[in-house]
């Protein structure tokens, strides 16, 4: 799954500033992210393990192994010591893999010790600024009266978006034309020059865009309204009270790793995301934190693989 956030006018230098000097002593820990550098998960490691490393006065290495739908990654910490000195970064695609490939070299639910989830990143459903569509109702109408005519643009296939798109479809009982992008940011380009009928994307993604008024959101994603767009209401509240889809990153180790490490580590996670400016950094690029750990995560983590079992069996969706 590729996340890719926009971060304007904010570098990663200014995002973590200098190193601590706490974490400059004791046992390195490196942090592998699937993703290539500067997108969510990468901003996500760098930020909040650079404080968790200064909780545990370790140094912190963050490892970018991006490629094979993060297979690559996932499998390289799979295979790691596991002592708690290599960590995964993971997101959706960690579950969603195990559905829509023939087969997978680790067990999403046995070959990882869960340490913490770490910030949820809701999704938008967003329509030109010029469209006669006003809000989630006019959208599902419009489906309704043109089957397979209102198109849906996400980055994929396979990926986050696109599955909480066939989500849509199947909650909602309409039948969208979905039309697959590389990136949000051209799946967002394609909405601006009316290309396509509308997007499911970041947040992140469109904020400027919703600024001004070049896109209108009709919908979000998540349970609840998201503190930066309050009069958005969620497609829960506009009827279809079973609908939830959002991004989510979360810390893993190796199956085996000590239950005293995983517990230091998910103290450390979990005070770094409690750090005001932490915090409010995470939040002004669409991520927000959670903080559930352990046997919180781990029960995440199940819940999703079965959730998305049920999602992508009946889309009939697989990448090999």
């Amino acid at each position: 799954m590729k996340i890719v956030t926009r971060i304007a006018g904010l570098t990663l230098a200014v995002i973590l500033g200098a190193a601590p000097a706490a974490a400059q002593s004791g046992k390195s820990v490196k942090i592998v992210v699937p993703f290539p550098p500067g997108g969510s998960a990468d901003v996500l490691a760098r930020l909040v393990g650079q404080e968790a490393a200064r909780v545990t006065g370790q140094n912190l290495v963050v490892e970018n192994k991006p490629g094979g739908g993060t297979v690559i990654a996932t499998d390289y910490v799979a295979r790691s010591p596991a002592d708690g000195g290599t960590l995964l970064i993971m997101a959706n695609s960690f579950v969603i893999n195990a559905h829509v490939r023939t087969s997978l070299p680790y067990n999403p639910l046995t070959s990882f010790a869960p340490i913490c989830l770490l910030v949820d990143s809701p999704q938008l459903l967003v329509v030109n600024g010029k469209s006669p569509l006003r809000s989630f109702q006019d959208y599902v109408a419009a489906a309704r009266a043109k089957p397979g005519q209102v198109s849906i643009a996400t980055v994929g296939p396979a990926t986050t978006q696109h599955i909480a798109a066939e989500l849509l479809k199947q909650t909602a009982n309409i039948d969208l034309l979905y039309v697959a992008y590389p990136g949000g940011a051209p799946a967002v380009t394609a909405l601006l020059g009316e290309h396509v009928d509308s997007v499911l994307g970041n947040h992140s993604e469109v904020a400027e865009h919703l600024t001004s008024g070049a896109l209108r959101a009709l919908a979000a994603t998540s349970h609840d309204r998201l503190p930066a767009l309050p009069d958005v209401p969620t497609i829960a509240e506009a009827g279809f009270k079973d609908y939830q889809a959002s991004a989510w990153f979360g810390m893993v180790a190796p199956a085996g790793t000590p239950p005293e490490t995983i517990s230091r580590l998910a103290a450390a996670f979990k005070q770094a995301l409690a750090v005001p400016e932490i915090k409010a950094k995470l939040i002004s690029v669409g991520l927000y934190p959670i903080g559930a750990c352990q046997a919180d995560f781990a029960a995440h983590i199940r819940t999703q693989y079965d959730e998305y079992a049920k999602v992508i069996g009946a889309a009939k969706i697989k990448v090999d």
